[in-house]
């Protein structure tokens, strides 16, 4: 058996949610695996007939973890295992799911086949960053789809110095700056226009929103550098500005602070049933073609 231990964890925002999660550990349990639950998501289902398990014992335990939810219950699950090296599984219980993939009613065949062994994995990119004032490191994170820094409430427009190593790119002023990875091209850097970058390439995205001058574009970098977002001003004396990694807030942001962003040390590892297909993904959920092609049936 390719993994003995499997973790489960769940969207435990969503109501309903304990009966999908207890038929996924019958499955799993049929299977022959041992089954924990993560702990919040125990104790905010009521699902207490399962060993129930820290993150870190997860980390420690687990050779798979299957998360049931949407990409937020995914991203959060990510950070918190990507050092471990746990494999993660998405089965959507949520809207649009590009990294959990596997539509609730297929969870029982999927999980089945990638028990058995039969399976294709891939390794995706993970964000760290910090924000520092004077020196200081004020907060700091790691993010998998991106990090964000925006104006704050009905503020104007923030202004910004880029550069990357050391290098100056230029000074904008927009709403804000996205910094992406290719899992993350197709989350909020889509709908500020920028570009769907495939999941093996080793890159980083940097995306205006809503840029005062139009010839500032997306550009994409290359991943071994660090990028470098100081802010020089606010558009107003009441404005603010915050910075987002992923699901993880600072809100304080002032000028002079300065928001460094690299590939982390660690990689995010993501298993999916055989004949995964990153196109086959988007074109269900962007709706390319919409006349059904032949090999969709079998996706």
């Amino acid at each position: 058996m390719h993994f003995k231990t499997v973790a489960i964890v769940g969207r435990h925002q969503d109501t309903g949610l304990d009966a999908p999660l207890l038929e996924l550990a019958a499955t799993l349990h049929a299977l022959g695996c041992e089954v924990l639950i993560e702990a919040d998501t125990a104790r905010n289902t009521g699902v207490g007939q399962l060993p129930v398990a820290s993150y870190d014992d997860i980390g420690k335990q687990a050779d798979l973890a299957v998360i049931m939810g949407g990409d937020g219950t995914m991203l959060g699950a990510a950070r918190r295992l990507a050092h471990s090296g746990v494999p993660l599984i998405g089965i959507n219980h949520g809207r649009l799911g590009f990294i959990t993939d596997i539509p609730l009613s297929s969870a029982h065949d999927a999980l089945s086949s990638v028990i058995q062994g039969n399976y294709e994995s891939e390794e995706r990119t993970l964000l760290e960053g910090r924000v520092t004032r004077a020196g200081e490191t004020l907060f700091s994170g790691q993010a998998l789809n991106d990090v964000v820094l925006n104006r704050a409430g009905r503020g104007g427009m923030i202004e910004v110095r880029v550069e990357l190593d050391g290098t100056f790119m230029y000074s904008q002023r927009a709403d804000g700056l996205i910094v992406a990875t290719p899992t993350g091209s197709t989350a909020y850097s889509l709908s500020a226009s920028g570009p769907i970058v495939h999941p093996r390439l080793n890159a980083i995205l940097l995306v205006p929103v809503a840029p005062q001058t139009l010839s500032n574009r997306p550009i994409v970098l290359p991943d071994t550098g660090t990028l470098s977002l100081t802010i020089t001003a606010l558009g107003r004396v009441e404005s603010g500005a915050s910075v987002h990694f992923d699901m993880q807030t600072w809100s304080d942001c002032q000028p002079g602070d300065r928001i460094d962003v690299r590939r982390a040390a660690h990689r995010v590892r993501f298993l999916h049933p055989e004949g995964y297909s990153f196109f086959s993904t988007l074109r269900r959920k962007l709706y390319w073609n919409h006349m059904p092609q032949p090999t969709d049936e079998a996706e």
